[in-house]
């Protein structure tokens, strides 16, 4: 008799202890050979299909385990490595491979960017002068070695063509089509090996036929599948969306493809009525992504089960697949090391292992029925229901006001420019960092020790000063003008703060992949959210007592706190936001009362949060932009707000970031190599702003001739006066001395212009 089925979408490479990390770091240190490395990664992409399948999923994904980011690995399975990293053609090296994510003393790496609207970063391909070429079937080589070395047979899993080159760049829009021509033989190539192999279904990523499609675009699709399905008749396709509802419903269906799989999470009412309303195709499997792939709380099982038989209604169960929303590479592996978290809370999570459990405890439920597993979904209603009926979720009608997002400034910023041009003095293009200075071996052991209960508080806090006391000299020595504390008590922008925070709970291995090797452990925001005593002030002021310069108050913003940690699911995410803001708000007051009237609040995360399709961003920049403002309203006009954005499609939401208010934003643009600077030239900005001059991300020193170029071209439609001089993001991840090279040529770079533009203002020129 046919049955469910469960399928996987994607499962977390970093490993349980993150041990994809520390072979990553090893091998790039060169602690370990490139054999070990590789049989390293070996040994854990293994054991991560042994135990989906353990789990009794049904589809396992195979393809979704890389060495560094799942895009990168499709640009090099297809030749698409950039002329500056000296690339001859075949099979692209490991060392190759690196370089474009990580740069070398010659060139620069790839740029990085956000994956849709979560924070997994990924390497952007770059396809111009290229010619296409397949260097080596890879999901065929993945394919094989499960079954040869495990007996497993899996479901390959590839990037579809037209996502691909959505999340590429190079081209112009019209030769869109001439590159699906270029690589749907490719493809072809790829699954004719796959069907060769008998290979019975090949997953293709296709999230970006959930966004806005053009008529045209669709045609082209449907054509590039035809072909697909003409050439390998006998390999079932499943063109997976996810992260969002579809809105051309009928094309999708229509598209000659084996299975379509549909975020019934994220995308769930518009998917819900677009079966409605459009049914769904006799020849083809749903793929239904119930359990959710970005949040790390269990799934309300009985609303799971009913969902699944409204679905049976309009496609029979016998062809239904039981997914999770999307790969659960989002989530950490598994709850089983939490030892340390309340018995409610723990109870309550899922992450990617407990996902899987729910998949199969699902799958059973549609196949024989609720009742033979009755007493699992028992025990998951319960845990359910007691953290909802807690006391850490009681209404709090201080935070449910209606007027949240109508905070303002008493002064205008013209006002405000001039007070604090007279307060700080500072000089034309003022130089500055983002905050973080390099977390060494020895910070990150004083840390650890320090917690472990091995080095007192005094200590500790004896250590964390001189830290800051050796940074503040070196900023004075490179002469910078604004200067910061460099955060070395911290472990995390968000973190930190979470752990000061109530209504915050911390795991001790909910690990996730932000970019590369950087990992990242995010909040767990399970109650109300409340301030309970100043979190920055001590640090703050003690390094403003060690200089005559300004130093700014470093603090992460409300909505970053809120995007970079998983939220409790039981009221909206405006109202947590918030009642975040509140308490960043009460921070941000303690710092101006001990005399630091710069203070930065970084908001990275507010462009990632917005939600993909377009129809949903007012509401979004509303109450984001209003939690922004909430934080910093209060302060007085002498006091000057900065924040800090990651790029990323800056001109979408310009009129919200200047709603935003804030007196100075920097903004990363260098691996983007100043292309955000073309949106000022349409839509201008007026207050202060920084364009980081380098990037971070990489160990490679720029010139300084790299820096003055950018700073030229963004002084070509900025005013100078507005203008600050800074890298791209804070400086944690780097070694000390790339770190004092890097700002040192950046200091000079600012002092070439600042000559230049003295020179001109002689001449009448400015």
């Amino acid at each position: 008799m046919p049955k469910v089925l469960s399928s996987n979408i994607g499962y977390p490479r970093l490993g349980e202890q993150r041990e994809w990390k520390k072979a990553l770091e090893a091998f790039w240190n060169n602690k370990i050979s490139e054999a070990e490395f590789l049989q390293t990664m070996k040994d854990l992409r293994l054991a991560h299909l042994s135990k989906q399948s353990k789990a009794g999923i049904d589809l396992i994904p195979v393809g979704d385990f890389s060495y560094y980011d799942q895009v990168l690995d499709t640009a090099v399975t297809f030749g698409l490595v950039p002329e500056r990293f000296g690339y001859t053609g075949g099979e692209v090296s490991l060392q190759q491979y690196f370089d474009i994510a990580r740069g070398t003393d010659n060139a620069t790496a790839g740029e990085m960017t956000k994956w849709f609207n979560t924070n997994y970063h990924y390497i952007v391909p770059e396809l111009g002068g290229i010619t296409p070429q397949l260097t080596e079937n890879r999901p065929l080589r993945l394919y094989l070695e499960a079954k040869t070395e495990l007996g497993i047979e899996t479901k390959p899993v590839v990037i579809g063509p037209y996502t691909f080159l959505k999340l590429s760049k190079g081209y112009e829009a019209s030769e869109f089509k001439h590159w699906l021509d270029q690589l749907a033989p490719l493809y072809i190539e790829i699954l004719q090996g796959l069907n060769k192999a008998g290979v019975r279904w090949v997953q293709m990523d296709e999230p970006s036929l959930a966004l806005e499609v053009s008529t045209e675009e669709w045609q082209w699709v449907q054509d590039i599948y035809a072909q697909f399905n003409q050439a390998t008749p006998d390999v079932n396709l499943l063109v997976q969306t996810y992260f969002e509802g579809v809105d051309d419903f009928g094309k999708l269906i229509d598209l000659p493809v084996q299975g379509i799989g549909l975020d019934f999470v994220h995308g769930l009412e518009q998917n819900l009525n677009n079966l409605d309303d459009w049914g769904f195709p006799e020849n083809k499997i749903l793929g239904v992504g119930l359990v959710d792939g970005r949040n790390i709380w269990r799934s309300k099982l009985e609303d799971k089960i009913e969902l699944i038989q409204t679905i049976s209604q309009t496609v029979p169960a016998d062809r239904l697949l039981i997914q999770p929303s999307c790969s659960l590479q989002h989530v950490p592996v598994t709850t089983n090391s939490e030892t340390s978290l309340d018995p409610i809370i723990k109870d309550a999570l899922a992450f990617a292992d407990q996902k899987l459990e729910e998949l199969a405890l699902l799958t059973k439920a549609a196949n024989i029925g609720a009742s033979a597993v009755q007493e699992a979904l028992d025990r998951s209603r319960e845990a359910v229901e007691r953290i909802a009926h807690s006391s850490w979720r009681a209404p709090q009608e201080q935070h449910l006001q209606q007027d949240e997002g109508s905070a303002t400034r008493n002064v205008p910023f013209a006002q405000r420019q001039v007070i604090h041009a007279e307060k700080w003095k500072l000089p034309l293009l003022p130089t500055t960092t983002i905050g973080s200075f390099p977390q060494t071996v020895e910070v990150r052991r004083a840390r650890q020790l320090w917690r472990k209960g091995e080095l007192s508080p005094a200590d500790y806090n004896r250590f964390i000063e001189e830290q800051i006391q050796d940074w503040i000299s070196i900023q004075e020595e490179l002469k910078l003008d604004v200067l910061v504390h460099g955060e070395f008590e911290r472990t995390d922008m968000v973190e930190f703060f979470g752990e000061q925070l109530d209504g915050f709970t911390f795991t001790r291995f909910g690990w996730v992949q932000s970019y590369g090797s950087r990992c990242v452990k995010p909040p767990v925001i399970y109650g109300n959210v409340h301030f309970v005593k100043p979190m920055t002030v001590t640090e703050t002021k003690y390094a403003q007592s060690l200089t005559t310069k300004p130093v700014k108050g470093m603090l992460t913003g409300p909505v970053t706190i809120l995007n970079w940690s998983f939220v409790r699911d039981d009221i909206p995410r405006s109202k947590v936001s918030y009642q975040i803001a509140r308490a960043i708000s009460d921070e941000i007051l303690a710092l101006e009362a001990a005399g630091i009237e710069m203070i930065q609040v970084d908001e990275p995360a507010l462009r990632e949060g917005l939600p993909l399709k377009r129809s949903k961003w007012q509401e979004y920049l509303d109450w984001a932009v209003g939690s922004f403002r909430l934080s910093t309203a209060a302060v007085q006009e002498t006091t000057q707000i900065h924040t800090h954005m990651c790029y990323s499609e800056f001109h979408d939401i310009i009129d919200a970031i200047k709603d935003m208010d804030a007196d100075v934003i920097s903004i990363e643009t260098s691996r983007s190599h100043g292309e955000l600077i073309s949106s000022f030239e349409v839509h201008g900005y007026d207050k202060g702003i920084g364009l980081g001059v380098y990037d971070i991300h990489s160990p490679r020193v720029p010139a300084k001739e790299e820096m003055v170029q950018l700073i030229e071209r963004a002084l070509r439609v900025l005013d100078p006066k507005l203008f600050w001089i800074n890298p791209d993001c804070g400086l944690k991840t780097r070694a000390h001395p790339e770190t004092v090279a890097a700002l040192k040529l950046m200091v000079e770079a600012a002092d070439d212009i600042r000559q230049k533009l003295g020179q001109e203002v002689s001449a009448g020129k400015l």
